[in-house]
């Protein structure tokens, strides 16, 4: 009985080393055959903290010596400033600094000057933190003596204040193959939000007034809830009530199309050169860089103001799409001119600044049971379309959090652990035939004592 025990044991020791053997093997093959990651495909920016520091800076100097600040080419924070005092201070708390002629007083006076001139349909302005100007773009809706008429209010300011023509018109992006529909027109769902009572979609305030009623994307027979609150012009944002008052499992995540999401896991600030991402239902997942920040721009339903400037290109029906960053929230889409084959100017309306106007706060990862963090992961079902996943019930979220076996074993960051797995598996190999083949000899000593002994 003893070595029938003793045998089963070395049975089952190999058994388990040749298992390791084979995971150990799967997980290094799989992972180095697998295909990486399309980087450029990857929601990343790394400009947190550089756009922290910079607005620390910003804050701490004041309005008169500085004059904005933003994101370099290689990743650290900028700072404008007025005088080389202020930039030895900026230079010490490890910033690069910029000395430029124009405070952000003179730069803001110079935004209020072209407020209070006529109204002009077709304009926008915005600050250039890093040219230190204010642009003044008129596309190609702006008769000539309307344009006239601005570049005179431009020349009296002063000659930081740099006049441009541009193609296109500027509009709201209202139009298109969207995922939620009323009588007011098409919109992509922004993100879902709550006042700790009731949860929302936050988009954009053009796409109806208060008393829309919205439907979902298909057949436009499934009520997804109305609109509660919302301002524009002025600002653009609105505030969709959803129909059962939850927004359903996944309402953390922003579909970026082909099946796949984003996290969110909070909401902050863009800096001027900081890489974003925006998801809309009819051009999908883009990317590009904040160009500048409290822009202005006149719509022809009026004039929209404090908006973040980008290259990002959209389209009809992008409008109220999310625009994020390292599962980041900035802002949603509002407007602009061009399309996505020639590119464009797109602006967005801030989030921090609607969140609080309508007394609501975000819902992240960790609220409806997903776990943190804001790696690619799965959209709620039936929300194929870009924008916010959860508009009405929704599929639990799967990804990081929720892999399968498989997906884990082949994940390119387990060649070393597989490795070692394979190792570990080899030795106790070694070790059981080792074990095996020292019985065998106690054994033939035993055997020859007692028959020559």
């Amino acid at each position: 009985m003893r070595h029938a025990r003793r045998r089963m044991v070395r049975r089952v020791a190999r058994l388990a080393a040749v298992g390791g053997l084979l995971v150990g093997g799967t997980m290094v093959t799989r992972a180095v055959a697998s295909e990486p990651p399309d980087v450029s495909a990857t929601p990343r920016t790394l400009a947190q903290t550089a756009s922290g520091t910079g607005a620390g800076l910003v804050s701490e100097l004041g309005d008169e010596h500085t004059a904005g600040h933003w994101v370099g080419a290689d990743g650290r924070p900028v700072v404008a400033v007025t005088d080389e005092r202020t930039a030895e201070t900026v230079r010490q708390a490890g910033a690069e600094a910029k000395v430029v002629r124009h405070s952000m007083s003179e730069l803001r006076s110079a935004t209020s000057t072209l407020r209070s001139a006529p109204r002009v349909p077709g304009t926008a302005w915005a600050l250039d933190y890093r040219s230190n100007e204010v642009v003044v773009r008129g596309d190609r809706t702006v008769s000539t003596s309307d344009w006239s008429r601005l570049t005179g209010v431009a020349e009296g300011i002063g000659g930081f204040v740099r006049m441009e023509r541009t193609e296109g018109a500027f509009t709201t992006r209202l139009n298109g193959a969207v995922p939620i529909l009323s009588t007011a027109g098409r919109c992509s769902a922004g993100f879902n939000v709550t006042d700790g009572r009731s949860e929302f979609i936050l988009t954009a305030g053009h796409c109806g007034p208060t008393g829309s009623v919205w439907f979902g994307d298909g057949g436009g027979d499934r009520q997804v809830g109305k609109t509660v609150a919302g301002s524009f012009p002025g600002d653009d944002f609105s505030l969709v009530e959803y129909a059962n008052g939850k927004a359903g499992d996944g309402a953390d995540v922003v579909a970026v199309g082909d099946g796949k999401g984003v996290r969110i896991t909070g909401v902050g600030e863009p800096a001027v050169g900081q890489r974003v991402f925006r998801s809309g239902s009819t051009s999908g997942l883009r990317d590009g860089q904040v160009t500048a920040l409290d822009a202005t721009v006149n719509y022809p339903e009026g004039t929209v103001s404090g908006l973040i400037e980008t290259d990002v290109c959209a389209e009809p029906g992008d409008s109220g799409g999310p625009m994020f960053s390292e599962g980041v929230a900035l802002g949603v889409t509002s407007g602009g001119n061009g399309d996505c084959a020639k590119g464009g100017t797109t602006f967005f309306q801030p989030l921090p600044e609607a969140m609080e106007s309508l007394g609501v706060r975000l819902i992240v990862a960790g609220q409806q049971g997903s776990g943190p963090g804001a790696a690619p992961s799965a959209p709620a079902a039936g929300g194929g379309a870009p924008g916010a996943a959860a508009p009405g019930a929704a599929a639990p979220v799967t990804g990081v959090d929720g892999s399968t076996l498989l997906a884990r074993l082949t994940d390119r960051r387990n060649v070393g652990p597989g490795l070692l797995v394979v190792a570990g598996s080899l030795m106790a190999l070694v070790a059981t035939r080792w074990i095996r083949a020292e019985a065998d000899r106690k054994a033939y000593r035993r055997h020859y004592s007692a028959t020559w002994g």
